[in-house]
């Protein structure tokens, strides 16, 4: 078979990425005027199920044949496709979500820039490429999503994609979306430059009330002022999620997740939230459920919003008290839980109005109280049970005694510091 000229445009993050700025990570190309025959002949790998998508045969990098697509049912998923060769590029590029995704780049390093991205680039404005928009719930999420990520450099959500993105939500689409998908955009905002814009985005088209409203409702919810100058709980649960953007996702998600309790504390004894950390666990649970959150995540999350408060409290705490918190984390047996315990509580904690907050003395004392504990001889301590003749829940006692010995004796170390 004679070799063919295959004409491909790199898209999409690529090309938006370069002209913002920022590294590019992954190169996705079209290609136009050919078959999946034809690619395959010239040694694409065909790795697509719902339309044809190839593996360079050399870089790896991905070309799709350029595709329009027509709505045929609720959600997502519910597209059919057309991959003739008669499809231009122009036509593929209408298909996309948003304006600054929808331009090309061809092999002189030439841009094709058919529905005003570099123009949308310069006014800062994420905006849908045509009515289409409307037909797939997902893009609520990626335009959220893509708010996370560029609103530090001024950019905002046009109001008639705002717009489109209420119709979505008002048509129901939104319940049409499965959980995989929502929670793969939410983890992938959480580290976003501001995460807090991914769910401030969703609130103001309707969207978080219906994926999660335990956050939605936190919103109005006071808290007391001595504590939270912002008063607002939903402003702090925003504080506190940008406070973890540059801390592990699965710490991110537990600062999340980590007030879900306020949302239903009883009017009556507001702004009080007394029991608020016990209370948002099933909450915790709730949510990990529906959007199948992994388990680690789950893990993690129940423990920082059921003890977070004993975190901020450390110093207060007697050495008891404290080496049964290390138990309750399970941190004698998962060091590193204890860790991204502390990150999760330090981002609760800062992220609050005032310059008093802006510190956490309390999780370098955490940390030491911990090492020491974590530091005792157990071989020694194993011995000295041996000759005795002492075992399990007597040498489970003497364990835990000497690491309350140790916690107690560090405390005095810190406070002869201070």
């Amino acid at each position: 078979m004679k070799a063919i000229e295959i004409k491909h445009y790199l898209v999409g993050g690529a090309v938006r990425d370069r002209l913002l700025g920022f590294p590019v990570k992954d190169r996705d190309y079209v290609v136009v005027g050919a078959t999946a025959e034809q690619m395959a002949a010239q040694g694409f790998l065909p790795v697509g199920n719902d339309f044809p998508v190839f593996l360079h045969p050399e870089t790896k990098d991905e070309y799709a044949l350029a595709r329009t697509e027509r709505k045929t049912a609720k959600g997502y998923q519910g597209f059919k496709f057309n991959t003739d060769v008669s499809v231009t590029l122009e036509d593929d590029l209408m298909r996309r979500d948003l304006t600054i995704n929808a331009m090309a780049e061809d092999e002189n390093g030439d841009i094709i820039d058919p529905y005003g991205g570099l123009q949308d680039i310069e006014d800062k404005v994420l905006r849908h490429v045509s009515p289409a928009f409307a037909e797939d719930p997902l893009r609520v999420l990626r335009v959220a999503k893509f708010l996370a990520r560029y609103q530090h450099l001024g950019f905002k959500v046009h109001p008639e994609t705002m717009d489109l993105m209420r119709q979505l939500v008002e048509a129901g689409e939104i319940e049409a979306l499965v959980s995989e998908r929502v929670w793969q955009e939410i983890k992938n905002s959480l580290n976003t430059a501001t995460p807090s814009a991914f769910f401030t985005c969703l609130r103001e088209c309707g969207a978080l009330k219906i994926l999660i409203p335990e956050i939605d409702c936190l919103w109005g919810v006071p808290q007391t002022k001595q504590w939270h100058p912002e008063i607002d709980t939903g402003i702090h649960a925003m504080l506190a999620i940008d406070q973890a953007k540059d801390m592990p996702n699965d710490v991110a998600f537990a600062v999340m997740v980590h007030d879900l309790g306020k949302g239903i504390t009883p009017e009556d004894v507001l702004p009080s939230h007394r029991g608020h950390e016990a209370a948002g666990v099933p909450l915790v649970k709730d949510v990990c459920q529906r959007l199948k959150v992994p388990r680690d995540y789950q893990n993690l999350a129940e423990k920082v919003c059921r003890w977070h408060l004993q975190s901020h409290t450390i110093m207060e705490l007697k050495a008891t008290t404290i080496d049964k918190l290390f138990k309750a984390l399970d941190a004698y047996r998962q060091p590193e839980i204890h860790e991204k315990f502390v990150l999760a509580c330090q981002a609760d904690a800062t992220g609050r109005w005032g310059d008093e907050f802006k510190t956490y003395p309390q999780a370098d004392y955490g940390r030491a109280l911990f090492q020491a504990a974590t530091s005792i001889d157990h071989k020694a301590i194993v011995a000295q049970a041996q000759e005795r003749g002492q075992s399990g829940e007597q040498l489970g006692s003497a364990i835990r005694q000497a690491r309350i010995a140790a916690i107690k004796a560090e405390k005095q170390v810190l406070i002869e510091s201070i």
